[in-house]
């Protein structure tokens, strides 16, 4: 039993996955998608909730400063309401507000990793923040 975190872009998803127990989130990987052409990423997505044996989706949810649900944020959603037809899983959201900044900031102090590698892994890192959060809020509770 895992979940599955998800810090859905423009471009791409990054995707985090929680322990067996679920305590942590571990990174996986990111996802190129092209909202062009309606390539979601979902025959990557499908390869990795087999492989991972995942029970249940989180995805991060982009609100804006003042509370209220944005653009982004219903993209997110209406990604959420494709990934729970497709693969009939629950999809709880977590809110994300400024994850990709924590996880830039995280990357530049900690790591001192470059520009060009910092954008190579942010999305992934912003999606073990939003599953790790959303493992501590709910105390392990699947």
């Amino acid at each position: 039993m895992r979940i599955m975190g998800l810090d859905v872009g423009s471009k791409t998803v990054g995707i985090a996955v929680s322990d067996p127990f679920g305590w942590t989130a571990q990174g996986v990987e990111i996802i190129r998608i092209n909202e062009d052409d309606e390539e979601f990423g979902f025959d990557r997505l499908s390869e990795l909730v087999k492989e991972y044996q995942v029970t249940k989706f989180v995805v991060g949810l982009p609100k804006n400063m003042n509370n209220t649900i944005g653009p982004r944020a219903e993209a997110s959603m209406a990604y959420g309401d494709k990934i729970k037809e497709l693969f009939n899983l629950p999809v709880d959201y977590q809110d994300e507000r400024l994850t990709t900044v924590q996880a830039e900031r995280m990357l530049v102090e900690q790591a001192d990793t470059t520009r060009a590698k910092r954008k190579k892994v942010i999305d992934k890192v912003a999606a073990v923040m939003i599953l790790q959060n959303y493992l501590d809020r709910t105390g392990n509770k699947f």
